[in-house]
């Protein structure tokens, strides 16, 4: 039973102390949505140390009739050479029925090509806090980045 116990200590303690190993300084391009909030954004992401970073989206959503802005803290793992996987919270506002205000979280799986091309796929719960926005919209998106 220590055994067990000591090999699963050291496999969760390991999971932990993973660091993702190529996180660009900056990367900036498209997201392309789906589900309730479909439309598009231009996407900047800056590496703020070790395995962190700040996500900003400005775009058009909700088929392009709305303007959205979001703003996204993430932490970046590494799942295999050059894929990682991430997950953060944050919040936004959206020009939906006047302006609202929304909380967001996001998980997703990116990959990085030799050249400077991040490709991630993304699921962002985003859920209305003030403003004409209520309950929850989901919002999966593909974005294509360049790194610099």
């Amino acid at each position: 039973m220590k055994k067990i116990v000591l090999g699963f200590s050291l496999l969760v303690g390991s999971i932990f102390t993973i660091n993702a190993q190529e996180i660009s300084d900056n990367t900036i391009g498209l997201r392309f949505g789906g589900g309730n909030g479909a439309g598009g954004e231009i996407s900047y992401q800056k590496y703020l140390g070790e395995n962190n970073r700040l996500e900003i989206n400005l775009g058009l959503a909700n088929e392009f009739t709305n303007f959205k802005a979001t703003g996204l803290y993430e932490w970046v793992w590494t799942l295999e050479d050059k894929f990682n996987w991430y997950a953060g919270a944050g919040g936004g506002v959206v020009s939906a029925n006047g302006t609202g205000v929304y909380a967001a979280g996001v998980v997703g799986l990116e990959y990085n090509f030799d050249a400077p091309i991040l490709l991630s796929l993304d699921y962002r719960p985003e859920i209305g806090i003030a403003g004409g926005l209520d309950g929850l919209n989901s919002d999966i998106a593909l974005s294509v980045r360049y790194q610099f």
